[in-house]
């Protein structure tokens, strides 16, 4: 696996809800994806409740911080189900079915999705809701902005005009 795609693969298990397999996978997290040494050894000093905790209030509250790439695009508005249907549509196209629990533009699926294909499309169509994201974690002051500063900073340069 390239080392683009184990930062992806990382990146998603970092942004997923912090129970007893996160924190088992933190020692291999840490050193299979460097980038992310400063979120993984602070998930790593938080106690787990804390942590939890930390997640839910950044991510589970408002949209403000949406984990979900549609929304930054189409908010919540009819437009929004024509895009979670084309992030359907791109895993199927790779051979994937789309069968989480989560809709399927949850940013850790599609950080999943592309470290299994290498195919960066669906992150650099939505890299301005990422750079977003990236701003308000950071304004926020939560460690998790780290992980999508190394999200970001992985991604190739996001092709003018391309919209889904």
């Amino acid at each position: 696996m390239p080392s683009d795609a184990v930062l992806y693969q990382a990146a998603a298990l970092c942004l997923t809800y912090p129970d007893e397999d996160f924190r088992a996978r933190l020692p291999l997290l840490r050193e299979a994806a460097p980038q992310l040494r400063e979120f993984v050894d602070h998930a790593a000093l938080t106690p787990p409740q804390e942590l939890a905790a930390h997640y839910v209030q950044v991510f589970d509250f408002k949209n403000r911080h949406s984990l979900y790439l549609s929304w930054w695009q189409d908010g919540d508005t009819r437009r929004r189900g024509m895009s979670l249907l084309r992030f359907k549509d791109v895993y199927r196209a790779a051979g994937l079915e789309f069968s989480g629990e989560e809709l399927p533009d949850f940013l850790p699926a599609v950080l999943e999705f592309t470290a299994r294909t290498g195919d960066t499309d669906l992150l650099t169509e939505h890299r301005a809701g990422l750079d977003q994201l990236r701003s308000r974690l950071t304004d926020f002051g939560t460690p998790y902005a780290s992980v999508l500063d190394a999200v970001c900073a992985a991604l190739p340069t996001a092709r003018t005009g391309a919209r889904p």
